[in-house]
């Protein structure tokens, strides 16, 4: 039996959570188009023959601003320092970056194993992905570097194979059938949160936060769920809410049925908007969103 972490880490929008999800076989963590999705560690688990490989999603890393961002940039860095092995994902159309050099800095003064996936490899010519290989390579070498395409499962097999087989030798962390370490409560407030992100823009999706206020079981086996939805202005709490709630209700009609999906069984969905100003500044928020304060 072997066992191991595995951080993913990269720059915002590098394709972390697709390639989680991909790898996991099922939607273990939200996934938007928008940048600073992930706000904190999710693990997956993967079986992979006699290994269990337990992926830990982080968020991307970016120069941070408030204390959210910074927080979520320290829980990418204590994952891939907590982790027997790092893989850095590179979204292959963007290249070496500034970001990606940051991130290559940071990985550097670590003296865990490293292995590198240029992601979206299936949007660009193959001969631009060698040299951006090489070039990648001759910065921080990596044990192993691999070209897939998670929308496709381009690549995947492969991958899965090496993380599995670079596992340490011991027991499994998990059950074999666990996919994630997810509770229920956050599950649904990232599911919610993430239509939020894709049914809203400008500032909204990155001034708002997620939270389940109660669940309550009921006795046909369905779950009711009140979730409230803060964030930092009126004004996004009126575009939240849209005209006469009709946005607010699509979100909750699609959320509601993303959760009945993952959770297969009936779920009585109910949405709540509150502004308070100054959230992503507040140790006790970052605390409920599974987030250490770096101060």
């Amino acid at each position: 039996m072997r066992c191991g972490l595995v951080a993913v880490v990269g720059a915002p929008n590098a394709g972390k959570s697709t390639l989680v999800n991909a790898l996991a076989g099922t939607k273990v963590t939200i996934v938007s188009p928008k940048p600073q999705t992930t706000r904190f560690r999710i693990r997956a688990v993967v079986m992979e023959g006699r290994s269990q490989v337990v992926l830990v999603d982080t968020p991307g890393i970016f120069a941070p601003r408030r204390r959210l961002d910074r927080a979520m940039v320290n829980a990418a860095w204590t994952g891939a320092q907590d982790a027997d092995l790092t893989l850095l994902l590179v979204d292959a159309r963007a290249g070496l970056k500034e970001d990606v050099r940051t991130i290559l800095d940071g990985l550097a003064k670590s003296r865990r194993p490293l292995m590198l996936a240029l992601t979206k490899a299936d949007l660009i010519p193959r001969e631009r992905l060698l040299p951006l290989a090489k070039e990648l390579n001759d910065i921080l070498p990596f044990r192993e570097t691999f070209m897939v395409s998670a929308l496709k499962g381009d690549g995947l097999d492969r991958l899965r194979q090496a993380l599995g087989a670079a596992m340490p030798e011991g027991p499994w962390l998990f059950p074999e059938d666990d996919l994630s370490d997810l509770p229920q409560r956050m599950l649904a407030a990232e599911i919610v949160r993430e239509q939020v992100l894709r049914q809203t823009h400008e500032e909204v999706p990155h001034h708002a936060t997620v939270e389940t206020e109660q669940w309550e079981e009921r006795k046909d086996g369905s779950a009711r769920i009140e979730v409230t939805i803060y964030v930092s202005r009126a004004s996004q709490k009126a575009i939240l809410i849209g005209d006469k709630g009709a946005r607010i209700k699509e979100i909750g009609q699609r959320a509601r049925s993303e959760l009945e999906k993952l959770l297969e069984r009936r779920i009585h969905l109910f949405l709540n908007v509150k502004e308070r100003a100054g959230w992503d500044e507040e140790r006790g928020r970052l605390r409920a969103l599974g987030l250490d304060d770096p101060g």
